[in-house]
């Protein structure tokens, strides 16, 4: 026993000692294999601006933040992906000037006192934002008060939404307020001298007709313009920032569209047909049709016009309960049940005061405020009165909340059907995705006969199997397809439209053709040139594509732009060949239309041409053109101009000029011109020194 009870120890202390080892074990392969997360994070980063890591988290929260208010905003509950990506967008947007002017703001000491803030908020001096936010519409008038009852209310707000709103629009103001101090501040050290002023003066004034010739370049043989490897190169070193590049891909790809197969169509056949027994026997239509049917539930009378003409006639004739089907439309087979015959008006005449929940109500105050609205149009309030006082609906609300002649149609049912039921001059209150409306008939139309239809609809959709037939067939494609060449190879042999997308940029989304091409987008940037990607599944199709170009961010190779620099010399040379002719026959002759004549071509106008003119006509855009028009004398030949399209020489045949000079004017607009430029192309000016580094495609 002895013996036993020493083992049992040792044991013991075998044990300790063997899981104390396995756990410094743990950790240690922790440090060691996750270093990067553990003591950068890195891997969090979404970007780096300016020297600052930029968190995911930190990012996520902004998105979060701008998303909340604006759903506050447009009175929403849900985003579609769409705005999901634009308020992403603006996020990115919004943290790179934060970060690139609070570095300025804070070298330069601006800032925001709270004293300056509360007298934006409550002062002498309100923001435009809180103007904006507290003005009464239907007066105009700033409301003071309000701005008071809603910070004093914002306390007690146990969401905290309406506290987190308000934070948020401090920062905006705060921010704007900062923005405006810094642009001022450059704004002051702009200058624009007499000089400026009176070239820019002559630039808007001065105006001019003149004639001229010009030679095009296919004159000149290419033999005549060659171009050595040696100038190509040249020019390139000389001219490199001129072919800048950001990183981007070029792709092809081939779809494999999931449609309804004759199965498909026959299941959906069958079920509809299976149910048409089933649904003469419903009582409870509504609650059968949502919780069935592939078409909602539609509670809304109709005219024979307004049904479809497949069902329009057996409706006016059949009795409550009579069964139209099955139908097939839009890639829907149905039955229509005919509910109920209705003699309603046709249209009817209403007011309403609608109130909103949101920013400065919750929901209970709407409430509580619609049922006090009530009582006072029941006791006899003027309706007018009332609606222009406490309306949300800027459309109504100036007109005494009048909304006219409507038929059903025009109104969402949760408004319609009760409005269309109402008796005349009665006040009830109903409520919509809008808010809450307090409504009042006014006047009804004759009643017509209308019918309440209900229809049950089952789409016809690829199913499991069709997806796998379909998935199939992908695979396939994709088993034969390593290389670009088996790609293309394989997508002729099938008979596949390869698609093209060229130039897509790291953060893209988008493909034309695809519903949605980010993940593509992504593996084309994770890849190879030529090489094959997996099965991709958008939307209703299947999708393969193969990188047919990397081009890296930085310069383009010389390779790349070889051809497109060597069109330019050629063109230069050109240039020089024909200037050098035409000054020859410039020595033999000062008359437009004897040089015209010497080289075998006419003479064309051009009138009312100023520096800041686009084009010349017959001639197309040429800058140089019209800078050497403008700048030339009247009825001597100026030139030989190397434009783009050609070689010209010019004749000014006529110079236009106001007598009066304001130049002190002229100084002015220019100043303003500057300042009102001065903060985009400060930021321009500081992104490109922040060496920003996006990740965001690694998490979005």
């Amino acid at each position: 026993m002895a013996t036993l009870e020493k083992i049992r120890n040792r044991a013991g202390v075998l044990v300790a000692v063997v899981i104390g080892l396995a756990l410094f074990a743990f950790i240690l392969g922790d440090i060691l294999g996750s270093g990067p997360s553990l003591f950068t994070n890195s891997q969090f980063e979404i970007a780096e601006i300016a020297g600052k890591s930029v968190s995911f988290e930190k990012f996520q929260q902004r998105v979060e933040e701008m998303t909340e208010v604006h759903m506050q905003n447009t009175g929403t509950t849900a985003l579609d992906a769409e705005t999901h990506e634009q308020i992403r967008e603006q996020a990115w947007q919004q943290l790179l000037r934060e970060i690139i002017f609070e570095q300025q703001y804070e070298r330069l000491g601006i800032d925001i006192s709270p004293e300056e803030m509360l007298d934006m908020v409550q002062g002498a001096n309100i923001h435009p934002y809180v103007r904006q936010l507290f003005t009464d519409p239907s007066t105009g008038i700033f409301n003071q008060e309000a701005v008071v009852q809603f910070l004093r209310s914002m306390r007690d707000d146990p969401s905290g939404q309406q506290r987190a709103w308000w934070l948020y629009i401090e920062n905006e103001i705060a921010r704007e307020r900062k923005q405006a101090k810094y642009n001022n501040l450059l704004g002051k050290g702009l200058y624009v001298t007499s000089l400026q002023a009176e070239n820019a003066w002559e630039e808007n004034n001065k105006s001019v007709d003149f004639d001229f010739i010009v030679q095009r370049f296919n004159t000149v043989d290419n033999e005549l313009a060659e171009v050595t490897t040696a100038d190509i190169r040249r020019y390139y070193r000389l001219n490199r920032d001129d072919f800048r590049q950001a990183a981007s891909r070029d792709i092809e790809y081939v779809t494999f569209d999931v449609n309804p197969s004759e199965q498909d169509d026959q299941l959906a056949r069958e079920w509809i047909e299976s149910m048409k027994e089933e649904f003469a026997q419903e009582d409870e239509i509504r609650q059968f049709i949502n919780l069935n049917s592939d078409i909602p539930y539609d509670p809304r009378n109709r005219t024979r016009e307004q049904l479809p003409e497949t069902i329009a006639d057996f409706m006016f004739e059949a009795q409550p309960g009579d069964i139209y089907g099955p139908w097939f439309e839009d890639d829907t087979y149905m039955l229509s049940r005919l509910v109920a015959i209705n003699f309603v008006p046709d249209s009817i005449r209403a007011r309403h005061i609608l109130i909103q929940p949101g920013q400065q109500l919750t929901h209970q105050q709407a409430q509580d405020q619609a049922d006090s609205l009530l009582n006072e149009l029941r006791r006899g309030v003027d309706f007018e009165v009332l609606a222009m006082q406490y309306s949300d609906d800027p459309g109504s609300r100036l007109d005494g909340g009048n909304l006219g002649w409507f038929t059903e149609d025009m109104m969402i049912p949760e408004f319609s059907n009760p409005a269309f039921k109402a008796r005349v001059r009665e006040h009830f209150i109903v409520e919509s995705q809008f808010g809450i409306h307090i409504v009042q008939v006014l006047n009804r139309s004759r009643e017509v006969k209308k019918v309440q239809v209900a229809t049950l609809g089952r789409e016809v959709t690829p199913g499991s199997r069709t997806y796998q037939r379909v998935y199939s067939s992908a695979s396939q494609f994709a088993g034969r397809s390593n290389t670009y060449e088996e790609f293309a190879r394989a997508a002729e042999e099938e008979g596949l439209t390869i698609r093209r997308a060229d130039n897509l940029l790291i953060n893209d989304s988008r493909i034309t053709g695809l519903d949605s091409g980010r993940e593509v987008i992504r593996w084309a940037f994770e890849s190879r040139e030529n090489s094959v990607s997996p099965i991709f599944e958008i939307g209703d199709r299947f999708v393969i594509a193969t990188v047919t170009s990397v081009r890296r961010d930085g310069y383009q190779a010389l390779e790349e732009v070889r051809d497109e620099i060597e069109e330019i010399l050629v063109r230069e040379r050109k240039g020089e060949i024909i200037a050098s002719r035409l000054r020859e026959k410039m020595q033999e002759t000062d008359d437009l239309t004897s040089l015209a004549d010497a080289l075998n071509t006419q003479v064309a106008q051009a009138g009312d041409i100023r520096f800041s003119s686009l084009s010349v006509p017959g001639a197309g855009i040429e800058p140089r053109l019209v800078a050497a028009a403008v700048r030339g004398e009247e009825n001597r030949l100026s030139g030989p101009v190397i434009g783009e399209n050609g070689v010209y020489v010019v004749m000014v045949t006529d110079v236009r000029m106001p007598d009066e000079k304001d130049l002190e004017m002229e100084k002015a607009r220019l100043a303003n011109s500057k300042r009102s430029r001065v903060f985009i192309e400060a930021f321009e000016a500081l992104r490109e020194e922040a060496n920003i580094k996006d990740n965001r495609h690694k998490f979005f």
